[in-house]
């Protein structure tokens, strides 16, 4: 079957300001303390993934009454909060995560950043947060980005991560949605997610834990989920182990996501498919972005519930050829096995992996034409 453009897809559609447009909506607040350029370079040569941050932040308050006000880029550096804020006793947070590739004339893009921008509003509304404006979203990228230019890398795998999140700040004990909230993007360069880059990572089948049930969090983009994932991580990662597969609560029988990633099947037949969003995953912009991309060279694809003891007997019989994960982080992943509590089977990489990668980092390093009008130029 073909793709169905998702709610989010069709509002991510909409049609935007260009940066020029949107430059001074936060308006700058220099530092005295910025880093030297050799410093920043000295940074970049080995980025690692979200262990550094650039000079800047972008910021904006909103309370009850008021709406969103203060918009400002500032110096990256420590908040004030106090003890009582309700993020702290309350969990209300939320975040995204999009990146910003240097391309080989200089020029700097990101991917998709109305995708990002509606799927936090959604997250938003399961947590009882205040939405932002989609336009607000994109010119905090463009504000920060453009202050802190320097710091988004030319290297291969390499990017300027970006890390959007809202949370309550208002300092009150009481169960209910708080009056007030920050809005904050911090910027990190970062190499390849995986320090391996692309290559098949070993996964374990979690069936004791997860990370999220039927009417809960699982496909809002908060902490919570991913705290969830934490201690069956843990355990996986000291077996030696890269990444955890989750399975629904409710029957224990499907799978979900990982940890951080959406999964995808291809068949031995040439079709692909992946879970169902069926409120328990994450509707991923990478996933929605593969699907399309899939649907424009006429695979067949499909999104149903996926049984994991079906899915490892392909692997046995060759009826699954490949598996592979995604997500904004580490793009595309190829997985090489899945292990199980009785149960190990491995999957050899495949062509249908490496092409989708290798797709999918050509539009966004503007190597290839988009023709999904993905991109948005942020400088």
């Amino acid at each position: 079957m073909s793709y169905e453009l998702t709610h989010l897809d069709k509002e991510a559609a909409q049609p935007l300001k260009s940066a020029d447009e949107l430059v001074g909506d936060f308006s700058f607040t220099s530092s005295a303390s910025v880093r030297s350029d050799e410093q920043v370079a000295q940074m970049l040569k080995n980025p690692g993934f979200g262990s550094e941050f650039s000079d800047y932040m972008a910021h904006a308050t909103w309370r009850a009454g008021e709406g969103w006000t203060d918009k400002v880029i500032e110096p990256y550096g420590a908040l004030s909060l106090e003890p009582a804020a309700a993020v702290l006793h309350y969990g209300q947070e939320i975040f995204e995560g999009l990146k910003a590739y240097r391309h080989d004339d200089g020029s700097i893009w990101t991917f998709r950043p109305t995708y990002n921008a509606a799927r936090l509003n959604k997250s938003n509304r399961r947590m009882a947060i205040p939405e932002l404006p989609i336009e607000d979203f994109v010119s905090s990228l463009v504000n920060l980005v453009r202050a802190d230019e320097r710091y988004v890398p030319s290297g291969e795998g390499s990017s300027l991560y970006l890390r959007p999140f809202i949370f309550a700040s208002e300092p009150f004990l009481g169960v209910r949605a708080a009056r007030q909230y920050e809005y904050l993007v911090i910027a990190s360069p970062s190499g390849p997610y995986f320090t391996n880059g692309f290559q098949p990572i070993n996964v374990w089948v979690e069936t004791e834990y997860h990370r999220a049930g039927p009417g809960g969090m699982g496909d809002a983009k908060t902490g919570g989920n991913y705290a969830a994932s934490l201690l069956p991580k843990v355990v996986a990662h000291d077996q030696g182990f890269d990444e955890v597969m989750f399975l629904d609560a409710a029957t224990n029988t499907n799978i979900d996501e990982l940890g951080g990633m959406n999964v995808f099947v291809v068949m031995a037949d040439g079709s692909v498919k992946t879970p169902q969003l069926n409120g328990n995953i994450l509707p991923g912009g990478t996933r929605s972005s593969i699907l399309q991309l899939l649907d424009s060279r006429g695979v067949r694809t499909s999104e149903e519930l996926i049984r994991y003891d079906e899915l490892i007997d392909g692997i046995r019989t060759g009826d699954v050829a490949e598996l592979f994960a995604c997500g904004t982080a580490a793009v595309v992943t190829p997985i090489g096995s899945l292990t199980g509590a009785d149960f190990k089977v491995e999957i050899p990489s495949g062509p249908v992996t490496q092409s989708i990668y290798d797709e999918l980092t050509a539009i966004q390093l503007g190597h290839v034409e988009d023709k999904f009008n993905w991109l948005y130029r942020l400088v």
